[in-house]
């Protein structure tokens, strides 16, 4: 989709006498830092060899919220950009901040990349905290009476923050910018009360450990996952309701599985799952590395009872989307 979007934005009318500015929603820190960027960077020169034009100066922005690791972030850049001017100029930085809120200036973005970002919420659904009602009780019953309740005000609070994202990201973009996005969802054959499941899992493990006293147990009746994996149908509503952008393309794909024995052992999945949570079970209850070493521990427990295709850590589904910013 990058690349198709990227030829579209050269074949038009505009040249780009002032550079063509590319952002990353959500870039984390790590190995995988730089892949939409240099996937993007890439791709404009590839498609400008091809129309036998000179590359246009790029200007490439890393955005992700303040306690992101930016020291490494930076040293990446700097590398990348050492190796990168040799052909063409290249100007990097780094934006700190929410992707809920303004990040840049206005019309001033002509392509934005994210991936596996734009599925967290910027908030706990209020009705579940205005009532009381936990993200997780051990009682299967009343879980099972809970879930749709639970499901439809995750559903209902990422309309709101999606809208929201599409509508700040018009301001900032030009007309005719595109938009690349990917983040966790369902697939059109599932049922719909199964976009949380494999948080559900994580958070049974969180229960655990409230039960033999690793965590507090008042906290963790008021500890929720700010997360939501829309279906495609929902994306696509949310997107044509807001109105600021055009869709291009959309499809749903199966998250990357690394080939081997190793990537699917339960300790290898426990350790993958406590990458995704530590940082909000940090904040909620001001654990320590130990007591994140007891989670891997119990959920490598917990999903040694379980058949290998049922392991619930990872999402179902990817679902993308490549749009543009309406003229």
């Amino acid at each position: 989709m990058i690349e198709e979007a990227v030829a579209s934005l050269l074949d038009g009318a505009n040249q780009f006498p002032g550079g063509m500015v590319v952002a990353d929603l959500g870039c984390s820190s790590g190995p995988n830092t730089l892949v939409l960027v240099s996937s993007a960077v890439d791709a404009v020169r590839c498609r400008c060899l091809q129309l036998q034009q000179l590359p246009p100066e790029l200007c490439v922005l890393l955005n992700d919220l303040p306690g992101n690791d930016f020291n490494s972030v930076i040293k990446s850049l700097a590398t990348y950009r050492e190796a990168q001017e040799e052909i063409s100029p290249l100007v990097t930085s780094v934006v700190p901040g929410s992707f809920h809120g303004r990040l840049f200036s206005k019309c001033s973005l002509h392509l934005i990349c994210s991936t596996a970002s734009l599925h967290w919420l910027s908030k706990v659904p209020e009705e579940l905290v205005r009532n009381g009602i936990p993200f997780y009780d051990s009682d299967e019953a009343v879980r099972r009476s809970r879930h749709s309740i639970i499901v439809k005000a995750y559903a209902q609070q990422f309309e709101k923050d999606f809208t929201r994202i599409l509508r700040l990201r018009a301001q900032e973009m030009v007309p005719g910018g595109r938009m690349v996005l990917s983040m966790i969802g369902q697939r059109a054959d599932e049922e719909a009360n199964n976009s949380l499941r494999h948080l559900e899992f994580m958070t049974a493990v969180l229960h655990e450990m409230a039960s033999v006293g690793l965590i507090d147990k008042e906290k963790f009746d008021s500890f929720y996952i700010p997360c939501y994996g829309p279906s495609e149908k929902e994306l696509r509503e949310i997107i044509e309701a807001e109105a600021s952008f055009s869709i291009i393309k959309m499809a749903v794909h199966e998250p990357t599985i690394c080939v081997g024995r190793g990537s699917t052992t339960p300790n290898t999945r426990a350790r993958s799952m406590r990458a995704v949570i530590e940082p909000l079970v940090v904040q909620h209850f001001g654990s320590s590395a130990k007591v994140m070493d007891e989670f891997v521990r119990i959920a490598e427990g917990l999903m040694k009872m379980l058949p290998l295709d049922e392991y619930p850590n990872k999402p179902g589904a990817f679902v993308a989307a490549s749009i543009v910013r309406r003229t």
